[in-house]
């Protein structure tokens, strides 16, 4: 956890400063944060997959650095897009499952880089406003919008969004036109020419909604899976559409002259999907949902032209790490995030050196978990009942074969050590974290927002388009 980072870590990343090219004082940083709904960890071009091409994230990949063991903070959406955020598991935050909203006593990294001078911008899915559905605009006052985690600028909605979405503009209904990864990328490039005209630097969020079901794509990108069943052509379509949006956005930041010193940081919110062919993880076991590595496991590359040199690492790194990496790049004090901090600087990385993990990668979700620890994998199959397994990835990274007997000392080791985390986890979940010792009395709980009053009024209009039509009949 952060407070107990070690003294190595921190001479690394001191000696990774005074030998960089760039002042990072004098010139920070410009950061963009960019997640896919969904997407496996196989579905991607430069993993080989038998029928999606990525050209632009297999450039980036070669221009980047590649995190072949980087994993989602949960095995569903909106936990991981809170442990990004706030640099902590999930569970502390008051977001342990789909549809929860973030704690406004956390603290975030966008409110942190807006008191140093940084314009702070979200577009697409934010889904940690406690509701759920398919993704609709959110309200201007929406107590847990983005507004209320730092952002000064957005175009948002609650959920998942597909072609032509109906987004909240600054609290604003919009009908966008185009697919859910161009509207997004071209609303954060305006941001970002914005920011650039400004003077200032810029954290740029953008969450699309692609490949989250239900999936529709352009006839033109469909077309090129036309060997598959037509609803894997239009996931496939989808994840072609996001990659041409990768491109966009790369393309326009070397236009704007900002690329060198733009820190981009991809990643999908959780595993792959169960029922698509290709398959999504493959040769992983599990899929979203669950904690095998099918469901945590996902793509991810940091581009950083002026800091990073291209390579791959097999270290394992996860979501969590996002917020505590930007604060080392930073220097920014410990008291910008809420502790305990789950998450590590990995930027040890970006120089061949393999940071200190004290504790590993944990996960709570449900009543399973894990913990991953280099080549080991602590499994909960049943927290309840105190039900573990061990699984030796490097040897075994298919988890088929539990060696808990045959490293038993490992074993009990990091289940203790599981264990006593999980216990501060609880502590989390009641509020000590927190300057008043509790959660606040008005945290809302997930509900639909065919049920929500403020949505009410919409219902009679947003029951002719497609992707509301079936939600709200069924309500009514």
């Amino acid at each position: 956890m952060y407070r107990n980072r070690t003294l190595p870590v921190l001479i690394v990343v001191a000696l990774f400063f005074t030998s960089c090219s760039t002042r990072v004082e004098d010139v920070p940083p410009n950061i963009i944060l960019l997640m896919s709904d969904d997407q496996g960890w196989a579905q991607t071009g430069y993993y080989n997959h038998p029928v999606l091409e990525t050209p632009n994230l297999d450039a980036m990949a070669e221009n980047g650095l590649r995190l072949d063991r980087f994993y989602a903070g949960a095995p569903v959406c909106s936990p991981t897009r809170a442990s990004v955020l706030t640099g902590r598991a999930p569970g502390r935050t008051g977001v342990p499952s789909h549809g929860y909203a973030l704690r406004l006593q956390e603290k975030t990294i966008a409110e942190a880089l807006r008191a140093e001078g940084y314009a702070t911008g979200h577009y697409g899915k934010w889904h940690l406003n406690a509701l759920r559905g398919p993704g609709v605009p959110i309200f201007k006052d929406d107590p847990y919008g983005p507004a209320a985690s730092g952002f000064e600028r957005w175009v948002s909605v609650t959920n998942f969004f597909e072609i032509d979405p109906l987004m909240s503009d600054q609290g604003e209904f919009r009908e966008m036109k185009g697919t859910s990864s161009e509207v997004i990328v071209q609303k954060a490039l305006e941001f970002i020419e914005k920011s650039k005209e400004e003077g200032k630097p810029f954290l740029a969020v953008i969450w699309d909604g692609s490949p989250h079901r239900p999936w529709l794509a352009l006839s033109s990108d469909s077309a090129k899976f036309s060997s598959l069943e037509p609803k894997n052509q239009a996931h496939y379509g989808e994840l072609a559409a996001f990659d041409r949006s990768v491109g966009i956005l790369r393309d326009r930041l070397r236009e704007l002259g900002v690329e060198e010193n733009t820190l981009l940081w991809y990643c999908s919110d959780n595993g792959g999907l169960p029922d698509v062919t290709p398959s999504s993880v493959a040769p992983l076991r599990g899929f979203k949902g669950s904690v095998w590595e099918g469901g945590l496991r996902v793509p991810a590359i940091i581009e950083w032209p002026a800091e990073i040199k291209p390579g791959k690492t097999s270290f394992p790194a996860s979501t969590m790490d996002i917020f505590p990496t930007i604060m080392d790049i930073l220097d920014l004090p410990g008291e910008v995030v809420t502790d305990p901090v789950d998450g590590i600087s990995i930027i040890p990385l970006f120089r061949d050196r393999v940071p200190e993990r004290e504790l590993g990668i944990p996960f709570r979700y449900t009543n399973r978990g894990a913990l991953i620890r280099q080549q080991y994998k602590l499994v909960a199959t049943d927290l309840s009942e105190g039900a573990f397994e061990l699984y030796d990835l490097e040897k075994d990274p298919v988890e088929t074969t539990d060696v808990s007997g045959a490293f038993p000392e490992i074993f009990e080791e990091m289940k203790s050590a599981y264990l006593e985390w999980t216990a501060s986890v609880d502590a989390s979940v009641n509020g000590e974290d927190y300057p008043e010792g509790s959660v606040r009395a008005d945290h809302p709980e997930p509900e639909y927002w065919m049920r929500d009053p403020r949505y009410k009024p919409y219902l009679e209009e947003w029951v002719n388009r497609p992707e509301y039509e079936k939600r709200i009949r069924r309500m009514k």
